[in-house]
């Protein structure tokens, strides 16, 4: 299963990215071919923080128009929305100690967990630093392979 970085669903729904295109055509494929993919709970929070922030856009998405964006997501009959599970600490703990983590790439060692222990196999992102946690594959989508 593929599951969806925070960066990509921004990119995705801002048309003023330079990536709107390659991003939005990409989470449409996964929408719409059938087959079961992702979306960590942790990044819809964070998607609905980043678009909405006025320091990071002018203008930011509207609440509405974030809001309205998820829900678009959220009638993909194959999305499964990613949670913590029983066993979460121990991987999260695990995580955090191979890769030398602190900081605020803590949030990124718990969408990792988050994804292993729900079985995804690939993580779309554009963040390098997924790259500390190497039993998650991780591919950025809007770059040819």
């Amino acid at each position: 299963m593929i599951a969806v970085d925070t960066n990509v669903l921004i990119y995705a729904h801002r048309r003023d990215s330079g990536w709107y295109e390659q991003a939005a055509q990409r989470v449409r494929e996964l929408a719409e071919r059938g087959a079961p993919w992702a979306i960590p709970w942790q990044c819809v929070h964070e998607f609905l923080a980043v678009a909405t922030h006025s320091g990071i856009f002018d203008p930011p998405s509207s609440p509405t128009e974030a809001v309205g964006q998820i829900e678009i997501w959220f009638e993909s009959p194959a999305l499964v929305l990613l949670n913590e599970r029983s066993g979460h600490w121990r991987l999260l703990r695990d995580l955090v100690s191979r890769g030398h983590v602190r900081g605020p790439r803590v949030h990124d060692a718990r969408i990792a967990a988050v994804c292993l222990a729900n079985g995804v196999t690939e993580l779309w992102t554009v963040d390098r630093e997924f790259g500390r946690f190497p039993e998650l594959r991780v591919r950025n989508p809007l770059v040819s392979a």
